[in-house]
């Protein structure tokens, strides 16, 4: 059962978190809620969104169907929390999907590129609109992105992701511009790997500590994602927009010799 914690810092706050139903998202979700906030969780596995929902135990938190690649989902995403809560503050864009690295350009298949585009850049550019749709006439609202680390280096992920990554940030960027004079902040989060489903796709989960990792003895976790969104969710950050937040104990500027093109073909 969740509970509101004394220093609650999202009272009085409506938020939607795609991609809420595990990893980074889910954690975002159960943060928002300790703090105050009501919540949508939207996500494509409605098994999942829907036992979130239930764990965390209260009135405040909700699931809705949406694939962040449709429209009409995110459409019926933001009017229907608008319905049932009367407002939303804070929109994450987290829902993202990944695809099989490979060593060389010429195997990457079209399809597949586009088909990553679609849910995490497509997807992100649908979210921002619509969140902005209803943000606009109130004149207020927090919109944030997670992207990731592969959004301001090369040579850790597929072409796929790290186009997508470096995507939404210059999205973010952008719609930061435009919406300021409506007072409404655009920012992104940009995590290292962290041991969640997707993340296991490209990294070995036994390695992370003595390889991956940059600060000594520190796995970076979801946790620690979430505690960055919080931040850039809440008022706390009211002065901060168009922010691409780093979060990866300092792995971009210790400029490694790691990368998924220089590892050797077996």
């Amino acid at each position: 059962m969740a509970s509101i914690i004394p220093t609650a810092r999202l009272a009085n706050k409506v938020a939607i978190v795609t991609g809420g139903a595990r990893g980074i998202g889910e954690c975002i979700a159960r943060s928002f809620v300790k703090h105050g906030a009501k919540v949508v969780i939207a996500d494509i596995i409605d098994d999942l969104g829907k036992a979130v929902c239930e764990d965390i135990g209260v009135e405040s938190v909700c699931f809705i169907h949406c694939d962040v690649a449709v429209e009409s989902d995110v459409e019926n995403l933001v009017n229907t929390t608008i319905a049932k809560y009367g407002q939303l503050d804070i929109m994450v864009n987290n829902a993202a999907t990944t695809d099989e690295p490979k060593l060389s350009i010429l195997e990457n298949d079209t399809s597949e590129f586009e088909r990553v585009i679609s849910v995490n850049l497509t997807g992100v550019f649908l979210g921002t609109k619509h969140a902005a749709r209803v943000m606009i006439p109130k004149c207020s609202g927090s919109i944030l992105t997670i992207s990731s680390v592969a959004s301001i280096t090369g040579g850790c992920t597929s072409h796929a992701y790290t186009s997508s990554k470096h995507g939404v940030v210059g999205l973010a960027k952008n719609a930061a511009a435009e919406l300021g004079k409506y007072q409404i902040r655009v920012n992104c989060v940009s995590p290292y790997v962290t041991p969640t489903v997707g993340a296991n796709k490209f990294f070995s989960i036994d390695e992370y500590s003595s390889f991956y990792s940059n600060l000594k003895g520190k796995r970076l976790q979801s946790e620690d994602i979430a505690n960055a969104s919080l931040f850039l969710a809440s008022d706390e950050s009211g002065y901060i927009s168009g922010h691409n937040l780093v979060v990866d104990g300092g792995f971009s500027v210790l400029n490694p010799a790691f990368g998924l093109f220089s590892l050797p073909k077996e």
